[in-house]
């Protein structure tokens, strides 16, 4: 494939997405030193890479394909679809792969047809749409009888979104540049926050990502407070939008919250 096929005229919603992994596109790839993605993937989906090898399978919010590298490591047969130009970036990072396609699509009208996928995941990106539920059902009818579907959306409890709600409601109207260039300053709060006591304080204040590595943490910081739209969730919520689609073997798995089912054959 020699270009990205688009099945959207804009990218609505998800444009400081499309800034964010472009600006950031090989930050979060896993390379030989590292291999924070891969055990990500593994942490959130349950997945392994035997359950991967040769199945299709379809990446829900790619971004710039740090999943996707994954799967098609592990020898599944990924689409890849974001609403955002982060396309771009993903085309960029894995084009040259035999088993992946890019795609710019949207969530709620994929282009394909019913019962196409052996596996369904989403990371991080349904809580980021209008209507995280009605997202996650729109995904469903795309699986295949006996495949399964996984989800990871943010947690209700989580400490960082209570506090960031605040800034949040301001910070996702900026400019994706400005509030990009704000975020950098998290390289060297990173060493304030850390301190025993006026860290955790500091740290109450202005949340920030705490990844030691520079770069990764102002691109976390970022997403935390640029999406136009963001929900919470808890595991039992979430489980009742798998039971109310006829999912079975219903799963919670490490992460919260990281919910599997799979469609009954």
């Amino acid at each position: 494939m020699n270009s990205i096929p688009r099945f959207v005229e804009s990218e609505a919603y998800a444009e400081s997405f499309g800034f964010e992994w472009n600006k950031h596109k090989h930050t979060q790839l896993d390379t030989g030193q590292s291999k924070e993605s891969e055990m990500t993937f593994a942490q959130k989906t349950g997945l392994t890479a035997g359950q991967i090898k040769g199945k299709s399978v379809l990446d829900a919010g790619c971004g710039m394909g740090r999943f996707a590298d994954v799967v098609s490591r592990w020898g599944g047969k990924v689409v890849a679809i974001d609403l955002s130009k982060a396309v771009e970036a993903a085309f960029g990072n894995l084009a040259n792969r035999q088993n992946v396609a890019v795609l710019q699509a949207d969530a709620f009208k994929l282009p394909f047809r019913e019962n196409s996928f052996d596996i369904i995941y989403s990371i991080g990106v349904l809580h980021h749409t209008p209507d995280c539920e009605q997202a996650f059902r729109s995904l469903t009818k795309f699986l295949k009888p006996g495949g399964k579907i996984v989800i990871w959306v943010y947690d209700r409890n989580i400490t960082w979104g209570r506090i960031a709600q605040f800034y949040w409601r301001i910070t996702r109207t900026m400019n994706p540049r400005m509030l990009h260039l704000i975020c950098r300053a998290a390289k060297p709060l990173y060493h304030i926050v850390r301190l025993p006591v006026i860290g955790k304080i500091l740290w109450r204040l202005f949340p920030i990502d705490t990844n030691p590595d520079p770069e990764w943490r102002v691109l976390d910081t970022f997403d935390w407070y640029s999406a136009r739209y963001r929900s919470w969730h808890t595991y039992e919520q979430v489980e009742s939008w798998f039971q109310s689609q006829g999912l079975i073997d219903v799963q919670r798995l490490e992460v919260p919250v990281s919910v599997s089912g799979t469609k009954p054959a």
